[in-house]
């Protein structure tokens, strides 16, 4: 089986509860399933689970280099430099990140984020379409970061063959579709 969520946001990857972050068993009750790579808890996002551990596998290794494809919000306004590093690769304490590709976008119809992002009048903010190939802790906020514009909001919008499509907040479908 095969499940596609869209993860609100302080929401976490994982059914148990911590702390006064809840965990998917609030919005989903499908026996056997587990998320197959993470979502932060304060991304959004699809999220794919699966009761089928080969594919949760091929899902979440890098090895297999299935494409994730984000949505960012950023300060700032990226140049030509900053998108062509983010292309290229960017260097973090845990070594350079794979090829990436990296382009501006318009601002994405999508839902009202709780709590909402901060808003400063002074500074612009960009959307930024994302797809890696690899999945290091926190990878897109620390590559934002280090190109000079700083994470305000990320929403994960497909990975391999799935998309997130209409699916709201908390909502999720079933799929027979494969990778």
């Amino acid at each position: 089986m095969i499940v596609l969520f869209n993860k609100p946001m302080n929401v976490l990857s994982q059914f148990s509860d911590e702390g006064r972050w809840q965990g998917l068993k609030h919005f989903i009750d499908v026996p056997g399933v587990y998320a197959a790579g993470r979502l932060d808890r304060d991304s959004e996002g699809l999220l794919v689970l699966t009761d089928d551990g080969r594919l949760q596998a091929q899902i979440a290794s890098p090895k297999f280099k299935l494409p994730k494809r984000y949505l960012v919000q950023v300060e700032g306004s990226p140049d030509d430099a900053a998108l062509q590093a983010l292309r290229t690769g960017v260097e973090l304490k845990d070594g350079k990140t794979r090829v990436a590709e990296a382009e501006v976008v318009e601002p994405p119809a999508l839902w009202e984020r709780d709590p909402p992002v901060r808003v400063r009048k002074t500074v612009p903010d960009t959307w930024v379409r994302l797809t890696l190939r690899e999945g290091k802790n926190r990878q897109i906020r620390r590559m934002t970061a280090a190109v000079g514009h700083p994470t305000l909001r990320l929403v994960r919008e497909a990975i391999g063959p799935w998309e997130l499509g209409a699916l709201q907040p908390g909502q999720w479908i079933t799929t027979t579709q494969r990778p």
